[in-house]
Protein backbone atom coordinates (compact mmCIF):
# COMPACT_ATOMS: atom_id res chain seq x y z
CA UNK A 1 0.00 0.00 0.00
CA UNK A 2 1.46 3.37 -1.02
CA UNK A 3 1.75 6.33 1.38
CA UNK A 4 -1.01 8.07 -0.61
CA UNK A 5 -3.34 5.07 -0.26
CA UNK A 6 -2.61 4.90 3.48
CA UNK A 7 -3.46 8.57 3.90
CA UNK A 8 -6.61 8.30 1.77
CA UNK A 9 -7.82 5.29 3.73
CA UNK A 10 -7.21 7.03 7.03
CA UNK A 11 -8.87 10.27 6.00
CA UNK A 12 -11.87 8.64 4.26
CA UNK A 13 -12.83 6.79 7.45
CA UNK A 14 -14.50 9.98 8.66
CA UNK A 15 -12.98 13.43 8.63
CA UNK A 16 -14.31 14.07 12.13
CA UNK A 17 -13.62 10.67 13.62
CA UNK A 18 -10.58 9.56 15.56
CA UNK A 19 -8.02 7.26 13.97
CA UNK A 20 -6.75 4.93 16.66
CA UNK A 21 -3.19 3.95 17.39
CA UNK A 22 -4.07 0.38 16.40
CA UNK A 23 -5.29 1.59 12.97
CA UNK A 24 -2.13 3.62 12.52
CA UNK A 25 0.23 0.77 13.39
CA UNK A 26 -1.66 -1.68 11.18
CA UNK A 27 -1.44 0.61 8.17
CA UNK A 28 2.02 1.96 8.92
CA UNK A 29 3.45 -1.53 8.82
CA UNK A 30 2.64 -1.64 5.12
CA UNK A 31 4.51 1.57 4.41
CA UNK A 32 7.91 0.80 5.85
CA UNK A 33 7.37 2.66 9.12
CA UNK A 34 7.64 -0.56 11.07
CA UNK A 35 11.11 -1.25 9.71
CA UNK A 36 12.33 2.16 10.83
CA UNK A 37 10.83 1.63 14.27
CA UNK A 38 12.35 -1.79 14.68
CA UNK A 39 15.70 -0.48 13.56
CA UNK A 40 15.55 2.09 16.34
CA UNK A 41 14.74 -0.55 18.94
CA UNK A 42 17.49 -2.89 17.76
CA UNK A 43 20.14 -0.16 17.91
CA UNK A 44 19.00 1.06 21.30
CA UNK A 45 18.98 -2.35 22.94
CA UNK A 46 22.37 -3.54 21.72
CA UNK A 47 24.88 -4.29 24.44
CA UNK A 48 28.58 -3.52 24.72
CA UNK A 49 31.14 -0.87 25.58
CA UNK A 50 30.03 2.68 24.88
CA UNK A 51 33.47 4.16 24.12
CA UNK A 52 34.10 1.96 21.07
CA UNK A 53 30.47 1.61 19.98
CA UNK A 54 29.83 3.18 16.57
CA UNK A 55 26.29 1.85 16.20
CA UNK A 56 24.10 4.44 14.43
CA UNK A 57 21.12 5.79 16.37
CA UNK A 58 19.01 8.99 16.41
CA UNK A 59 18.82 8.82 12.60
CA UNK A 60 17.12 11.69 10.81
CA UNK A 61 16.92 13.30 7.38
CA UNK A 62 17.01 16.97 6.40
CA UNK A 63 16.83 18.68 3.02
CA UNK A 64 19.95 19.99 1.35
CA UNK A 65 19.98 23.31 -0.50
CA UNK A 66 17.79 21.84 -3.28
CA UNK A 67 15.15 19.40 -1.97
CA UNK A 68 14.64 17.93 -5.43
CA UNK A 69 18.18 16.54 -5.56
CA UNK A 70 19.80 16.88 -2.10
CA UNK A 71 19.29 15.34 1.32
CA UNK A 72 21.47 14.90 4.38
CA UNK A 73 21.23 11.77 6.50
CA UNK A 74 22.42 12.40 10.07
CA UNK A 75 22.83 10.34 13.22
CA UNK A 76 24.75 9.93 16.48
CA UNK A 77 26.55 6.99 18.04
CA UNK A 78 27.37 6.05 21.67
CA UNK A 79 31.12 6.18 20.93
CA UNK A 80 33.16 7.36 17.99
CA UNK A 81 32.33 5.54 14.75
CA UNK A 82 34.97 4.06 12.48
CA UNK A 83 34.32 4.81 8.81
CA UNK A 84 30.70 5.97 9.24
CA UNK A 85 28.86 5.84 5.91
CA UNK A 86 25.52 5.67 4.13
CA UNK A 87 24.60 3.73 1.00
CA UNK A 88 21.72 5.16 -1.04
CA UNK A 89 19.95 3.62 -4.01
CA UNK A 90 17.23 5.16 -6.15
CA UNK A 91 14.85 3.08 -8.25
CA UNK A 92 16.64 1.92 -11.40
CA UNK A 93 19.96 3.46 -10.28
CA UNK A 94 23.28 2.18 -9.07
CA UNK A 95 23.82 2.36 -5.31
CA UNK A 96 26.37 4.87 -4.09
CA UNK A 97 28.06 5.36 -0.75
CA UNK A 98 28.89 8.64 1.00
CA UNK A 99 31.24 8.80 3.97
CA UNK A 100 29.88 10.99 6.73
CA UNK A 101 31.50 14.07 8.21
CA UNK A 102 31.98 14.04 11.97
CA UNK A 103 30.91 16.79 14.33
CA UNK A 104 31.92 16.63 17.98
CA UNK A 105 30.94 18.78 20.93
CA UNK A 106 31.48 18.38 24.66
CA UNK A 107 28.51 19.19 26.86
CA UNK A 108 29.39 22.22 28.97
CA UNK A 109 27.70 20.92 32.11
CA UNK A 110 28.49 17.20 32.41
CA UNK A 111 31.55 17.04 30.13
CA UNK A 112 30.06 14.25 27.99
CA UNK A 113 31.41 14.00 24.42
CA UNK A 114 28.73 13.74 21.72
CA UNK A 115 29.51 12.38 18.24
CA UNK A 116 27.23 13.24 15.34
CA UNK A 117 27.58 12.36 11.66
CA UNK A 118 26.23 13.85 8.45
CA UNK A 119 26.23 12.25 5.00
CA UNK A 120 25.33 14.71 2.24
CA UNK A 121 23.83 13.36 -0.96
CA UNK A 122 23.62 15.50 -4.09
CA UNK A 123 22.55 14.76 -7.64
CA UNK A 124 19.62 12.57 -6.64
CA UNK A 125 16.68 12.13 -9.01
CA UNK A 126 13.72 14.44 -8.24
CA UNK A 127 10.43 13.03 -7.02
CA UNK A 128 11.82 9.54 -6.59
CA UNK A 129 11.91 7.03 -3.75
CA UNK A 130 15.34 6.09 -2.44
CA UNK A 131 16.39 3.38 -0.01
CA UNK A 132 19.42 3.70 2.26
CA UNK A 133 21.55 1.90 4.84
CA UNK A 134 23.59 3.47 7.65
CA UNK A 135 26.56 1.66 9.17
CA UNK A 136 30.18 1.84 10.40
CA UNK A 137 33.06 -0.58 10.93
CA UNK A 138 32.23 -0.72 14.65
CA UNK A 139 28.47 -0.88 14.13
CA UNK A 140 27.27 -3.76 16.29
CA UNK A 141 24.47 -4.25 13.75
CA UNK A 142 26.76 -4.46 10.71
CA UNK A 143 25.23 -7.75 9.62
CA UNK A 144 21.84 -6.07 9.62
CA UNK A 145 22.44 -2.31 9.34
CA UNK A 146 19.72 0.24 9.86
CA UNK A 147 17.75 0.79 6.66
CA UNK A 148 14.86 2.96 5.59
CA UNK A 149 13.71 5.08 2.65
CA UNK A 150 12.85 8.65 1.70
CA UNK A 151 11.49 10.57 -1.28
CA UNK A 152 13.05 13.60 -2.93
CA UNK A 153 10.87 16.61 -3.71
CA UNK A 154 9.24 16.84 -7.15
CA UNK A 155 10.90 19.13 -9.68
CA UNK A 156 7.63 20.05 -11.38
CA UNK A 157 4.52 21.73 -10.04
CA UNK A 158 2.95 18.77 -8.30
CA UNK A 159 0.78 18.58 -5.18
CA UNK A 160 2.55 17.73 -1.94
CA UNK A 161 1.85 17.65 1.78
CA UNK A 162 3.76 18.83 4.81
CA UNK A 163 2.95 18.74 8.51
CA UNK A 164 3.94 20.96 11.41
CA UNK A 165 4.01 21.36 15.16
CA UNK A 166 6.44 22.66 17.77
CA UNK A 167 7.24 21.97 21.43
CA UNK A 168 7.76 18.22 21.29
CA UNK A 169 10.02 16.99 24.18
CA UNK A 170 10.49 13.25 24.81
CA UNK A 171 8.12 10.42 25.74
CA UNK A 172 10.14 9.75 28.90
CA UNK A 173 8.32 11.33 31.89
CA UNK A 174 11.51 11.07 33.97
CA UNK A 175 12.69 14.25 32.23
CA UNK A 176 11.28 17.66 33.12
CA UNK A 177 8.43 18.72 30.78
CA UNK A 178 8.47 15.38 28.96
CA UNK A 179 5.29 13.38 28.47
CA UNK A 180 4.27 10.17 26.65
CA UNK A 181 2.20 12.20 24.17
CA UNK A 182 5.51 12.98 22.44
CA UNK A 183 5.56 9.42 21.11
CA UNK A 184 2.03 9.72 19.71
CA UNK A 185 2.86 13.11 18.15
CA UNK A 186 5.71 11.57 16.14
CA UNK A 187 3.43 8.72 15.10
CA UNK A 188 0.85 11.27 13.98
CA UNK A 189 3.32 12.65 11.45
CA UNK A 190 3.62 9.16 9.97
CA UNK A 191 -0.14 8.80 9.93
CA UNK A 192 -0.38 11.64 7.42
CA UNK A 193 2.66 10.61 5.34
CA UNK A 194 3.91 14.13 4.48
CA UNK A 195 6.79 14.86 2.15
CA UNK A 196 8.44 16.60 5.14
CA UNK A 197 7.72 17.95 8.61
CA UNK A 198 8.39 21.41 10.10
CA UNK A 199 9.39 21.27 13.78
CA UNK A 200 8.79 24.78 15.10
CA UNK A 201 11.31 24.90 17.94
CA UNK A 202 11.57 23.59 21.52
CA UNK A 203 12.76 20.16 20.47
CA UNK A 204 14.00 18.09 23.43
CA UNK A 205 13.87 20.44 26.45
CA UNK A 206 17.32 19.20 27.45
CA UNK A 207 18.05 22.58 29.03
CA UNK A 208 15.47 21.84 31.74
CA UNK A 209 17.42 18.69 32.60
CA UNK A 210 20.85 20.36 32.70
CA UNK A 211 23.04 17.58 34.09
CA UNK A 212 21.54 15.05 31.64
CA UNK A 213 21.39 17.12 28.47
CA UNK A 214 22.95 14.58 26.05
CA UNK A 215 20.72 11.79 27.40
CA UNK A 216 17.59 13.90 26.90
CA UNK A 217 18.67 14.75 23.35
CA UNK A 218 19.22 11.04 22.73
CA UNK A 219 15.75 10.11 23.97
CA UNK A 220 14.24 12.87 21.86
CA UNK A 221 16.08 11.90 18.68
CA UNK A 222 15.46 8.16 19.03
CA UNK A 223 11.77 8.90 19.38
CA UNK A 224 11.77 11.25 16.39
CA UNK A 225 13.63 8.64 14.34
CA UNK A 226 10.33 6.75 13.98
CA UNK A 227 9.39 9.43 11.45
CA UNK A 228 12.52 11.48 10.72
CA UNK A 229 14.35 8.45 9.29
CA UNK A 230 11.67 8.31 6.57
CA UNK A 231 11.26 11.97 5.62
CA UNK A 232 13.01 15.29 6.34
CA UNK A 233 12.28 16.95 9.66
CA UNK A 234 13.19 20.63 9.35
CA UNK A 235 13.66 22.38 12.72
CA UNK A 236 14.24 25.92 13.94
CA UNK A 237 16.04 26.81 17.19
CA UNK A 238 14.07 28.20 20.13
CA UNK A 239 14.46 29.12 23.77
CA UNK A 240 14.78 25.52 24.98
CA UNK A 241 17.62 24.82 22.55
CA UNK A 242 19.75 27.30 24.52
CA UNK A 243 21.99 25.56 27.05
CA UNK A 244 24.54 26.75 29.58
CA UNK A 245 28.16 26.71 28.38
CA UNK A 246 27.25 25.25 24.96
CA UNK A 247 28.57 27.94 22.63
CA UNK A 248 28.12 31.71 22.31
CA UNK A 249 24.36 31.41 21.80
CA UNK A 250 24.05 28.18 23.78
CA UNK A 251 22.90 26.10 20.78
CA UNK A 252 26.01 24.09 19.94
CA UNK A 253 24.14 20.84 20.65
CA UNK A 254 21.44 21.79 18.15
CA UNK A 255 23.99 22.94 15.55
CA UNK A 256 25.99 19.75 15.95
CA UNK A 257 23.00 17.50 15.38
CA UNK A 258 21.36 19.20 12.37
CA UNK A 259 22.99 19.95 9.03
CA UNK A 260 20.63 22.43 7.37
CA UNK A 261 20.54 24.36 4.07
CA UNK A 262 23.31 26.94 3.65
CA UNK A 263 22.28 30.53 4.39
CA UNK A 264 25.50 32.16 3.15
CA UNK A 265 26.07 34.00 6.44
CA UNK A 266 28.38 33.58 9.42
CA UNK A 267 25.54 31.90 11.36
CA UNK A 268 25.17 28.61 9.50
CA UNK A 269 22.30 26.50 10.80
CA UNK A 270 20.59 29.33 12.68
CA UNK A 271 18.25 30.22 9.81
CA UNK A 272 17.74 28.96 6.26
CA UNK A 273 15.33 28.59 3.34
CA UNK A 274 14.36 25.94 0.83
CA UNK A 275 11.87 25.68 -2.00
CA UNK A 276 9.47 22.92 -3.03
CA UNK A 277 7.34 23.54 -6.11
CA UNK A 278 6.16 27.14 -6.03
CA UNK A 279 6.38 27.33 -2.20
CA UNK A 280 9.33 29.04 -0.53
CA UNK A 281 9.89 27.96 3.08
CA UNK A 282 11.88 30.25 5.39
CA UNK A 283 13.03 29.14 8.85
CA UNK A 284 14.02 31.87 11.35
CA UNK A 285 15.62 32.00 14.79
CA UNK A 286 13.26 34.07 16.93
CA UNK A 287 15.76 34.17 19.80
CA UNK A 288 17.53 36.90 17.84
CA UNK A 289 14.59 39.34 17.89
CA UNK A 290 12.29 38.34 20.76
CA UNK A 291 12.07 40.61 23.79
CA UNK A 292 11.38 37.62 26.00
CA UNK A 293 14.28 36.34 28.05
CA UNK A 294 15.20 33.19 26.15
CA UNK A 295 18.05 31.65 28.18
CA UNK A 296 17.74 28.54 30.38
CA UNK A 297 16.68 28.93 34.00
CA UNK A 298 18.10 27.71 37.30
CA UNK A 299 15.16 27.23 39.63
CA UNK A 300 17.36 27.36 42.71
CA UNK A 301 17.91 28.19 45.43
CA UNK A 302 21.08 26.12 45.06
CA UNK A 303 23.39 26.95 42.17
CA UNK A 304 23.79 24.64 39.19
CA UNK A 305 27.28 23.15 39.46
CA UNK A 306 28.87 21.74 36.28
CA UNK A 307 31.13 18.69 36.42
CA UNK A 308 34.58 19.66 37.72
CA UNK A 309 36.22 18.46 34.49
CA UNK A 310 34.45 21.17 32.48
CA UNK A 311 36.23 23.95 34.35
CA UNK A 312 33.00 25.98 34.22
CA UNK A 313 31.79 27.98 37.19
CA UNK A 314 28.56 27.28 39.11
CA UNK A 315 25.48 29.17 37.92
CA UNK A 316 23.26 30.90 40.46
CA UNK A 317 19.50 31.27 40.35
CA UNK A 318 18.25 33.15 37.30
CA UNK A 319 19.10 33.22 33.64
CA UNK A 320 22.54 32.59 32.22
CA UNK A 321 22.39 34.95 29.27
CA UNK A 322 20.05 37.00 27.13
CA UNK A 323 20.75 36.63 23.40
CA UNK A 324 18.35 39.06 21.74
CA UNK A 325 20.24 40.83 18.97
CA UNK A 326 23.10 38.33 18.80
CA UNK A 327 23.33 38.52 14.98
CA UNK A 328 23.48 42.35 15.05
CA UNK A 329 20.84 42.49 12.32
CA UNK A 330 22.44 39.91 10.03
CA UNK A 331 19.41 37.61 10.17
CA UNK A 332 16.95 40.38 9.30
CA UNK A 333 19.17 41.57 6.43
CA UNK A 334 19.30 38.00 5.14
CA UNK A 335 15.53 37.73 5.49
CA UNK A 336 14.92 40.86 3.45
CA UNK A 337 17.36 39.76 0.76
CA UNK A 338 15.66 36.35 0.57
CA UNK A 339 12.18 37.88 0.39
CA UNK A 340 13.25 40.42 -2.22
CA UNK A 341 14.67 37.67 -4.44
CA UNK A 342 11.46 35.70 -4.00
CA UNK A 343 9.41 38.71 -5.09
CA UNK A 344 11.43 38.82 -8.31
CA UNK A 345 11.03 35.08 -8.96
CA UNK A 346 7.93 34.46 -11.08
CA UNK A 347 7.81 30.79 -10.14
CA UNK A 348 7.18 31.42 -6.41
CA UNK A 349 3.49 31.67 -5.45
CA UNK A 350 3.65 31.08 -1.70
CA UNK A 351 5.96 32.08 1.15
CA UNK A 352 5.70 30.14 4.40
CA UNK A 353 7.74 31.24 7.43
CA UNK A 354 8.63 28.94 10.32
CA UNK A 355 9.75 30.41 13.63
CA UNK A 356 9.12 29.77 17.32
CA UNK A 357 7.96 32.92 19.11
CA UNK A 358 4.44 34.05 18.25
CA UNK A 359 3.83 37.63 17.18
CA UNK A 360 0.10 36.96 17.60
CA UNK A 361 -0.94 34.84 20.58
CA UNK A 362 -3.76 35.58 23.00
CA UNK A 363 -3.07 32.87 25.56
CA UNK A 364 -3.70 33.83 29.18
CA UNK A 365 -1.44 31.28 30.87
CA UNK A 366 1.26 30.87 28.22
CA UNK A 367 3.78 33.37 26.90
CA UNK A 368 1.66 35.58 24.65
CA UNK A 369 2.77 37.89 21.84
CA UNK A 370 6.18 39.42 21.27
CA UNK A 371 6.66 42.90 19.84
CA UNK A 372 10.22 42.04 18.83
CA UNK A 373 9.01 39.95 15.89
CA UNK A 374 6.35 42.55 15.10
CA UNK A 375 8.82 45.40 14.70
CA UNK A 376 11.65 43.42 13.04
CA UNK A 377 9.86 41.03 10.70
CA UNK A 378 6.17 41.83 10.23
CA UNK A 379 6.85 44.92 8.06
CA UNK A 380 8.96 42.69 5.78
CA UNK A 381 6.21 40.07 5.71
CA UNK A 382 3.78 42.81 4.61
CA UNK A 383 6.12 44.33 2.04
CA UNK A 384 6.93 41.06 0.31
CA UNK A 385 3.62 39.23 0.71
CA UNK A 386 4.39 36.41 3.15
CA UNK A 387 1.36 34.12 3.33
CA UNK A 388 1.67 31.93 6.44
CA UNK A 389 3.70 32.17 9.66
CA UNK A 390 3.94 28.93 11.66
CA UNK A 391 4.98 29.20 15.31
CA UNK A 392 5.09 27.25 18.55
CA UNK A 393 6.11 28.47 22.03
CA UNK A 394 2.57 28.56 23.42
CA UNK A 395 1.38 25.00 23.87
CA UNK A 396 -1.89 25.26 22.02
CA UNK A 397 -3.55 26.12 18.70
CA UNK A 398 -4.55 29.58 17.57
CA UNK A 399 -5.23 31.02 14.10
CA UNK A 400 -5.31 34.68 13.16
CA UNK A 401 -7.26 36.46 10.48
CA UNK A 402 -5.09 37.75 7.62
CA UNK A 403 -3.17 40.71 9.06
CA UNK A 404 -1.34 43.58 7.42
CA UNK A 405 -0.07 46.79 8.98
CA UNK A 406 -0.41 47.87 12.61
CA UNK A 407 -2.56 50.02 14.86
CA UNK A 408 -0.44 52.30 17.03
CA UNK A 409 -0.90 53.10 20.72
CA UNK A 410 -3.61 50.43 21.05
CA UNK A 411 -2.14 48.72 24.12
CA UNK A 412 -1.93 49.45 27.80
CA UNK A 413 0.74 48.92 30.43
CA UNK A 414 -0.10 45.77 32.39
CA UNK A 415 0.64 47.51 35.70
CA UNK A 416 -0.27 51.19 35.31
CA UNK A 417 -2.80 51.14 32.48
CA UNK A 418 -0.85 53.80 30.57
CA UNK A 419 -0.99 53.77 26.77
CA UNK A 420 1.62 51.51 25.14
CA UNK A 421 2.37 51.05 21.45
CA UNK A 422 2.23 47.28 21.03
CA UNK A 423 2.14 47.53 17.21
CA UNK A 424 -1.23 45.76 17.31
CA UNK A 425 -1.57 43.81 14.01
CA UNK A 426 -4.43 45.06 11.82
CA UNK A 427 -6.73 42.22 10.65
CA UNK A 428 -8.89 41.82 7.55
CA UNK A 429 -12.05 40.36 9.07
CA UNK A 430 -14.47 38.79 6.56
CA UNK A 431 -18.17 39.62 6.53
CA UNK A 432 -18.72 36.12 7.84
CA UNK A 433 -16.33 35.70 10.81
CA UNK A 434 -16.72 31.92 10.46
CA UNK A 435 -15.31 31.96 6.93
CA UNK A 436 -13.07 29.04 6.00
CA UNK A 437 -11.49 30.40 2.78
CA UNK A 438 -8.96 33.24 2.78
CA UNK A 439 -7.07 35.07 0.05
CA UNK A 440 -3.66 35.68 1.59
CA UNK A 441 -2.97 38.64 -0.68
CA UNK A 442 -5.06 40.47 1.95
CA UNK A 443 -2.54 39.65 4.67
CA UNK A 444 -0.50 36.93 6.34
CA UNK A 445 -2.17 34.35 8.56
CA UNK A 446 -0.36 33.42 11.78
CA UNK A 447 -0.74 29.92 13.23
CA UNK A 448 0.31 28.84 16.73
CA UNK A 449 1.08 25.12 16.46
CA UNK A 450 2.68 24.42 19.83
CA UNK A 451 0.93 21.14 20.56
CA UNK A 452 3.66 18.58 19.88
CA UNK A 453 4.04 16.46 22.98
CA UNK A 454 5.52 18.45 25.85
CA UNK A 455 3.93 18.21 29.27
CA UNK A 456 2.41 21.55 30.27
CA UNK A 457 -0.94 22.87 31.47
CA UNK A 458 -3.52 23.66 28.82
CA UNK A 459 -3.28 27.34 27.93
CA UNK A 460 -6.40 29.27 28.94
CA UNK A 461 -8.15 31.82 26.73
CA UNK A 462 -10.73 34.51 27.07
CA UNK A 463 -10.59 35.17 30.79
CA UNK A 464 -8.92 38.59 30.62
CA UNK A 465 -11.45 40.76 28.81
CA UNK A 466 -12.22 44.45 28.55
CA UNK A 467 -15.67 45.38 27.24
CA UNK A 468 -16.11 41.79 26.13
CA UNK A 469 -12.92 41.73 24.05
CA UNK A 470 -10.22 39.12 24.63
CA UNK A 471 -6.96 40.63 25.86
CA UNK A 472 -3.54 39.45 24.68
CA UNK A 473 -0.31 39.74 26.67
CA UNK A 474 2.53 41.44 24.81
CA UNK A 475 6.25 41.77 25.53
CA UNK A 476 7.25 45.24 24.35
CA UNK A 477 10.66 45.58 25.98
CA UNK A 478 13.50 43.49 27.34
CA UNK A 479 12.02 41.51 30.18
CA UNK A 480 15.13 40.60 32.13
CA UNK A 481 16.30 42.03 35.42
CA UNK A 482 19.99 41.75 36.28
CA UNK A 483 20.57 39.30 39.11
CA UNK A 484 23.06 41.15 41.31
CA UNK A 485 24.47 37.98 42.84
CA UNK A 486 26.31 36.71 39.75
CA UNK A 487 27.40 38.87 36.78
CA UNK A 488 25.69 37.95 33.54
CA UNK A 489 22.67 36.24 35.09
CA UNK A 490 19.10 37.48 34.90
CA UNK A 491 15.64 36.87 36.32
CA UNK A 492 12.58 36.94 34.10
CA UNK A 493 9.74 39.44 34.30
CA UNK A 494 6.24 38.77 32.93
CA UNK A 495 4.75 40.41 29.83
CA UNK A 496 4.50 44.15 30.33
CA UNK A 497 1.51 45.15 28.17
CA UNK A 498 -2.01 44.16 27.09
CA UNK A 499 -3.99 44.71 23.90
CA UNK A 500 -7.32 43.64 22.42
CA UNK A 501 -6.75 40.47 20.37
CA UNK A 502 -8.83 41.78 17.45
CA UNK A 503 -6.74 39.64 15.11
CA UNK A 504 -7.62 36.28 16.71
CA UNK A 505 -9.93 34.15 14.56
CA UNK A 506 -9.86 30.69 16.17
CA UNK A 507 -8.55 29.07 19.35
CA UNK A 508 -8.71 25.46 20.54
CA UNK A 509 -9.88 25.48 24.17
CA UNK A 510 -10.34 21.70 24.41
CA UNK A 511 -6.74 20.46 24.38
CA UNK A 512 -3.18 21.67 24.03
CA UNK A 513 -2.08 18.88 21.66
CA UNK A 514 -2.42 18.71 17.88
CA UNK A 515 -0.80 18.70 14.44
CA UNK A 516 -1.15 20.93 11.39
CA UNK A 517 -1.51 19.21 7.99
CA UNK A 518 -0.99 21.28 4.82
CA UNK A 519 -1.90 20.15 1.29
CA UNK A 520 -0.51 22.28 -1.53
CA UNK A 521 -2.30 22.37 -4.89
CA UNK A 522 -0.15 24.20 -7.49
CA UNK A 523 -2.78 25.10 -10.09
CA UNK A 524 -6.51 24.66 -10.45
CA UNK A 525 -8.55 25.04 -13.61
CA UNK A 526 -9.63 28.53 -12.50
CA UNK A 527 -5.99 29.67 -12.39
CA UNK A 528 -5.76 29.70 -8.61
CA UNK A 529 -3.37 27.87 -6.31
CA UNK A 530 -4.38 26.66 -2.85
CA UNK A 531 -3.03 25.38 0.42
CA UNK A 532 -5.63 23.41 2.35
CA UNK A 533 -4.85 23.43 6.06
CA UNK A 534 -6.34 20.94 8.49
CA UNK A 535 -5.74 21.02 12.21
CA UNK A 536 -6.13 17.76 14.11
CA UNK A 537 -6.18 17.70 17.90
CA UNK A 538 -5.78 14.91 20.45
CA UNK A 539 -8.76 15.46 22.76
CA UNK A 540 -8.06 14.26 26.30
CA UNK A 541 -4.31 13.99 25.82
CA UNK A 542 -3.80 16.65 28.49
CA UNK A 543 -4.85 14.00 31.04
CA UNK A 544 -4.18 10.69 29.27
CA UNK A 545 -1.80 10.35 26.29
CA UNK A 546 -3.61 9.18 23.17
CA UNK A 547 -3.01 8.41 19.53
CA UNK A 548 -6.52 9.51 18.57
CA UNK A 549 -6.25 12.74 16.59
CA UNK A 550 -9.56 14.26 15.44
CA UNK A 551 -10.20 16.96 12.86
CA UNK A 552 -10.72 20.36 14.52
CA UNK A 553 -11.02 22.67 11.51
CA UNK A 554 -10.27 22.95 7.79
CA UNK A 555 -9.16 26.23 6.18
CA UNK A 556 -8.37 26.88 2.52
CA UNK A 557 -5.83 29.56 1.61
CA UNK A 558 -6.06 30.60 -2.03
CA UNK A 559 -4.68 33.14 -4.48
CA UNK A 560 -4.12 33.74 -8.18
CA UNK A 561 -0.97 32.16 -9.51
CA UNK A 562 1.99 34.51 -9.94
CA UNK A 563 1.53 36.12 -6.49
Amino acid sequence: MSPEQITDKLLKKDQTAAVSRRDFLKLAGASGVASATSGFAFASNAAGSKSDDGTPEQIHITWGNDPTTEVTISWCSPGRSANPRVKVKGAGEEARTVHAELRVYTDGLNNEIVYSYHARFQGLKPGRAHTYEVTAENDRNRNRPFSSSFQTAPSDLEPFRWTSFGDLATPNPAWTLSYPQARFAVMAVERFQPLFHLLNGDLSYADLNPLSQPEVWSDFANNVQISAANRPWMPCPANHEIEFYNGPQGIDSYLSRFLLPDNGTSFLGHWYSFRVGSVLFISLDGNDVAYQDSGPAVSGPDPLTPAAATGNAPIARGRSFYIRGYSEGEQTRWLEMTLRKASEEKGIDWIVVQTHYGALSSTKTGNGSDRGAREEWLPLFDKYGVDLILCGHDHDYERSYPVRGANHNAGTDATTGAVVDTLQPRPTIPANPAATRFDTTHGAVHLILGGGGTSAPLDVYGEDTVNGKVQAKVFTKRNETVDGTVPGTFTRNPADALEDAIWSAQRDTSTGYGIGVFDYEPCREDGKTTITFRYYHAVGADKTPTGDYELFETIVFEKERGR
